[in-house]
């Protein structure tokens, strides 16, 4: 007996300034993910598209982690699991390619295991291999997530904002890994500080709730993970300031980054231009690309 379905996830940007951890956006760029589940035994996957030499191709693949333990939640046995991933997502740039890789394999294998998990159940699971929800709540739901923990379990807020805007996304030549960029942050910060991001993420969520996009320059400033981050990304505050200063909404670091994203409304290969040649400055190559909110999440196709 043989199984195959086909399902695609959106990349997604975290954090989005001052959000640490919490708040995450569906973007449009997409990965692809092919599973099959069979009786004759093997584990065979095939990866083209980015990060195609970097992908590990054995158990140790997050979106086999994923598979299998939906597998093992369902009490579903399969001896062999082919998986085909077709990738657009950059790897290890902070635009989410292993929460989507995550996502697509849980969508994937309950879907096939007959759809026994409920969105809740899948969300908890991803957020269980990745270690937080920022990035797997969109992917999972599209759209502009607000995700938190409380005893082990991940709750969220899903909602789409009333006035349009699009991102351009500014993809150094380099990848970060997110471990790195763990590494850098302190254990504890100055009270004011807290109280500055707790400040700007309020702002921020009424900001895209309300369509008041003009408080984004503000909503978006930082003090929890940005300051201590910079270090990694050569250029990266002329780059975020180039945006501003090239009608930008505001900008941020992108997830653990080095991908640094402009929210815009106008102007957006004009910025992306500006923000690319800012890294130029500093002797980094970039690309950009330009992205609206993914209002789907994983989706069958």
């Amino acid at each position: 007996m043989e199984r195959t379905i086909r399902i695609r996830v959106p990349g997604t940007t975290a954090n989005c300034g001052p959000g640490f951890d919490a708040v995450g956006i569906a973007c449009t760029i997409y990965n692809d993910l092919e599973l099959t589940l069979s009786d004759q035994e093997g584990l065979s996957l095939e990866v083209t598209g980015e990060g195609a030499r970097a992908i590990p191709a054995d158990e140790s693949n997050v979106a086999v982690k994923a598979i299998q333990m939906v597998l093992d939640k369902v009490g579903c046995q399969f001896a062999g699991i082919k998986l085909k991933m077709v990738n657009e997502i950059p790897l290890a740039r902070g635009l989410g390619s292993s929460a989507a890789a995550i996502v697509g394999g849980l969508v994937a294998a309950n879907e096939l295991t007959g759809n026994r998990l409920t969105r809740e159940q899948l969300l908890n699971m991803a957020t269980a291999i990745e270690g937080h929800p920022d990035n797997v709540a969109p992917a999972i739901l599209g759209g502009i997530t607000v995700s938190i923990m409380d005893s082990g379990s991940a709750k969220y807020l899903r909602f789409l904002p009333p006035r349009n805007f699009s991102m351009v996304a500014v993809i150094p030549e380099f990848n970060l890994s997110t471990k790195l960029a763990r590494k850098v942050l302190p254990e504890s910060v100055p009270f004011a500080d807290a109280v500055f991001n707790v400040s700007r993420t309020a702002l921020l969520i009424g900001s895209l709730c309300t369509g008041e996009l003009n408080l984004l320059v503000h909503a978006l400033e930082d003090r929890l993970h940005q300051p201590y981050r910079e270090p990694l990304i050569p250029g990266m505050a002329q780059v975020l300031a180039a945006a501003r200063q090239a009608g930008a909404l505001g900008a941020a670091l992108s997830g653990a980054g080095p991908c640094l994203l402009a929210f815009v409304t106008s102007d957006a290969d004009e910025i992306g231009q500006a923000m690319v040649k800012a890294f130029t400055i500093h002797k980094v190559e970039a690309t950009y690309k330009l992205l609206d909110i993914d209002c789907k999440g994983a989706i069958i196709i």
